[in-house]
Order: structure tokens, then sequence, then C-alpha cells
């Protein structure tokens, strides 16, 4: 059986995409499986640039096609911060997303409700022989001030879906995987995965 390279040592990313990647037929792999250490700075202009560099650096040293994606939130009252830099919002290393979560509220104080925002996410697909496509999604809601649910990562406990009158920490998995930015950019990633993978 094939195998796609996972090209993330995120935990929660990991669990999202395998779950979203399940109706492959296809053997899912991570980089800690394959003993790939390997910390890919991410320090791209774009999501485009991050997610492609990740991919193609990851299916290079693998000999596998390998799936990236770069994400972030976009807050509308803050500029679209924090954006690229979501993962290193508050600029502290070793700071934890409860942090992030601090700081981005810390930071929205003061400004008029509703807070809108947006999570983004492009997903990079790279193979061993130099191909590279980029699929993108996006999900729309808003911030609040207080954190609600207890699945998720990131930002979800903060981030509120009024359609459906809970925030994204307080969906299960299966409910997440439906909406979320990274279900929609993976969802449109499968067309070009099953045909590479069927070459």
């Amino acid at each position: 059986m094939q195998k796609l390279l996972i090209a993330t040592g995120n935990k929660g990313k990991v669990r999202e995409l395998q779950a979203l990647l399940a109706g492959l037929d296809v053997e899912l792999v991570t980089p800690q499986e394959l003993g790939l250490e390997m910390d890919v700075e991410e320090d791209g202009a774009t999501y485009e640039e991050n997610a492609g560099k990740k991919a193609r650096v990851y299916s290079q040293a693998s000999g596998l096609i390998a799936l990236a994606d770069d994400s972030g939130l976009e807050v509308d009252a803050l500029n679209g911060e924090p954006g690229l830099h979501s993962a290193r919002y508050t600029g502290q290393p070793g700071a934890t997303d409860a942090d992030r979560r601090a700081f981005l509220l810390h930071k929205l104080k003061g400004k008029p409700r509703p807070w809108t925002a947006h999570f983004h996410a492009t997903v990079a697909l790279a193979a061993p022989d130099g191909r590279l496509q980029f699929t993108e999604g996006n999900c729309y809601g808003e911030i609040i001030p207080e954190e609600r649910g207890s699945s998720g990562f990131g930002y979800d406990p903060i981030f509120f879906l009024p359609e459906l009158n809970r925030t994204m920490a307080e969906l299960s998995m299966e409910e997440k995987n439906r909406l979320s930015h990274r279900a929609r950019a993976v969802q449109a990633a499968m067309p070009i995965l099953q045909a590479w993978l069927t070459q």
C-alpha cells in the first residue's frame, strides 16, 4: 500500500488530518514514525510559501508524497492578526495555546464586539518528482472573551460559530471535520491526491 506523509509534528493537526484522510486507500505516516527529526522554519511571507516549503522538504527527505498545511486565525479588529504568526503570536518561546489565547484577548480588550474572524488553511501536496499543488479553505466566526469547550486545540475554545451557537472546541471531531478551514482545504485536495496516488 502506498504511503502518504503527514508533514507536521503538531499532534492536534495529525489527529485531524488522520480523520480527514481516513477515506483514502493509503497508509498515513508521520515524520516521527519515519524517524525524520526536522524543524522546517516557517519563514515564508504567505501561508502558501510555508506549507509548500514543509511539504517539499518532507517529501524530498522521505521519498513519499507529503501533505503539509499552514493555517492561521485572522481577526478583523486586529487587521488580520495573528494570521501567519498564529503559532508564534506571543513572541515568547515555550508559549502554550492558553498563553496565545490570553494574549489575543488582551489585544482585543476595548475593541467593539462582535470580534469577527476567520480561520484560514492552505494545504500543500508535494511529490518526490517535484510536483507541488495547493488548495485552501476558510471557516468564519467570531472571537468570544471566555473559553468554552475542551476539544480541539489552538484558538478553538474562543472561536465561536454563531450558526451552531458553539465554539470550535465544543464540537466533536466529526463535526469539526465537516466545517473547519483545514477540512475544507483537505477536501479540495482529495481529487489531486487520488490522482497522484493512482499514477
